[in-house]
């Protein structure tokens, strides 16, 4: 089969690999697509040290081909969206069944797309920070695939107000139609804000940015964070100021859940499918790459100028 690797040159190279199999409690989809993401660059910058050659990729959409002891064979030929540890940039990727969905409903370009992103935003809405009506809701990286899918859930949830940060004035026009009251470019952040508080924040970004988000967190408000876009250099908190304000520091980190509690990620993965499903989000597939121009997508997001989500034709 064609796959795609990252080599010790933190290059991707296509080349061709033996199929694999499935083991137990796994399934081989042939894959149409495959979403690409922020993991990619971590990976290859080194921030997941993983041996090589590796075949990275971490979403697929495609049909099940075959399945391992313990699945259903009535599940082959099934149209589907999976969550993978790796492989997905390749004709055929194993995936563990429990994060292999349905998506017999859905384009496979929107069920690539699907990935991580968005029961990450379901999740961090509902059930890290758990949005309330009336809450007012400040999301980072807002024109990201994140972003857009966490402001249409929050939206959905009842929140009162959701303000946007993202790095440039094209990137907040892209933003503002998600659902966005405001939203605002990293250099008016928090001047911009004036003395506005906040009932959630959602914090990707790191560093000096995680104090400025705690200081304007409202009494009794939640700080989620969930990666480091902007620096791994470790922010220190007091619990006691936490403590005084009722305020809460928490953290979502999806490939965790994924191998501690993976039906937990299942059932959330599934109840974001159904507002997919209904129409009440919509994921936007901005840019669609062949193999071959894997380095391409991957620079680009690294450097922040990609919108919504991008995926990479398979066959």
């Amino acid at each position: 089969m064609k796959a795609v690797v990252l080599d010790t040159d933190d290059r991707f190279h296509l080349t061709d690999l033996d199929e694999p199999t499935p083991g137990p409690g796994q399934v081989a989809i042939r894959v149409a697509y495959a979403g690409i993401q922020y993991g990619d660059v971590l990976v290859r910058n080194g921030h997941f040290p993983v041996p090589r050659p590796f075949v990275p990729g971490f979403e697929a959409a495609g049909h099940i081909i075959a399945v391992g002891d313990g699945i259903d064979p009535a599940r082959i030929g099934t149209p589907v969206t999976a969550l993978t540890s790796a492989g997905a940039y390749a004709e055929v990727v194993i995936a563990p069944a429990v994060l292999t969905l349905e998506a017999t409903d859905l384009d496979p370009r929107v069920a690539a797309g699907f990935g991580w992103i968005t029961p990450t935003a379901y999740d961090l809405i509902n059930t890290v920070t758990r949005v309330r009506p009336g809450d007012r809701v400040l999301i980072h990286a807002a024109a990201g695939g994140v972003g857009t899918l966490a402001a249409q859930f929050a939206k959905a949830a009842g929140a009162a107000a959701i303000a946007g940060i993202v790095g440039n004035q094209d990137q907040a026009d892209y933003a503002a139609p998600f659902g966005y009251d405001q939203v605002l470019t990293r250099e008016q952040f928090p001047r911009a804000l004036a003395d506005d508080q906040f009932d959630v924040i959602l914090d990707p970004i790191g560093g000096p940015t995680r104090h400025a988000n705690l200081e304007r967190l409202a009494p009794h408000g939640r700080l989620a964070v969930y990666g480091n876009i902007a620096t791994f250099e470790p922010v220190e908190v007091s619990a006691n100021d936490l403590l005084m304000h009722g305020k809460s520091l928490l953290t979502y980190n999806s490939n965790l859940l994924s191998q501690t509690h993976p039906e937990r990620l299942a059932a959330s993965a599934r109840q974001a499918l159904k507002f997919l499903t209904n129409g009440q989000v919509h994921i936007d597939i901005t840019a669609e790459y062949e193999p071959a121009d894997l380095d391409t997508a991957i620079e680009r997001l690294a450097n922040g100028a990609t919108r919504g989500k991008t995926i990479l034709r398979i066959t």
